[in-house]
């Protein structure tokens, strides 16, 4: 059974401009970063060092923002060699964008 990610932990992950635009980037790996080769980007994700550069900041600056992005289950990441690759978890954002629509439903009370 998967673990359900901390709803604190999401809410952290999308208050940040950065983290929406990874979000973004990955929304589209094969039209973002075509053009990486060490792997498939839609079959194994992106390189974390390409994130980087594409959003120009450093390595541990984009290493925090994917490690909230983790926690959060936003994102998987998976390494090969001495790289890791990071690919949004599709079922999990539709999960949270579902719960986030009933929580902001007014709730009326009959009478």
């Amino acid at each position: 059974m998967t673990k359900q990610p901390d709803r604190a932990d999401q809410f952290k992950a999308l208050a940040s401009e950065s983290r929406l635009e990874i979000l973004r980037l990955l929304d589209d790996p094969a039209g973002n970063f075509g053009h990486q080769l060490s792997a498939d980007p839609v079959k194994t994700g992106v390189c974390m060092q390409m994130i980087a550069e594409r959003m120009g900041v450093t390595q541990p600056t984009i290493s925090r923002h994917i490690d909230l992005l983790r926690r959060a289950g936003f994102l998987t990441v998976t390494k090969q060699q001495k790289w890791h690759y990071c690919a949004r978890d599709e079922a999990v954002l539709a999960e949270y964008h579902h719960w986030l629509g009933a929580e902001m439903k007014v709730k009326r009370q009959a009478g």
